[in-house]
């Protein structure tokens, strides 16, 4: 096996951190706003849905892209999740039916 080249060009390198530094300004900014303020009931409750609307985001473009094997996967996630309440439980029958699908084609 060929040694692994662990060098990183600078310019990749750069990116790296500015994204990370966007992020953890962000991440900070959020806790030093809502530290100032007491947002009200209405406002809780939306940001109560803003991590789902975001992974739907996220995922809705992928699975549009994908096949029978993905969509069988979400189906099952999304039904075990809805019946037993249990993520880890969702997380492993929805990909072991996607590796079924991705075996049986």
């Amino acid at each position: 096996m060929p040694p692994i080249d662990w060098s990183v060009d600078p310019e990749t390198l750069l990116a790296i951190l500015l994204m990370a530094g966007v992020t953890y300004l962000c991440r900070a900014g959020g806790y030093a706003l809502f530290r100032q303020m007491d947002p009200g009931p209405r406002l809780r409750s939306a940001l109560a849905y803003l991590p789902g609307a975001l992974f739907v985001a996220y995922v809705v473009p992928a699975l549009v892209q994908s096949g029978p094997k993905e969509w069988v996967g979400a189906l099952v996630t999304v039904v075990v999740m809805f019946t037993t309440r249990n993520l880890i439980a969702g997380i492993l029958l929805g990909t072991g039916a996607a590796t079924a699908v991705w075996w049986l084609t």
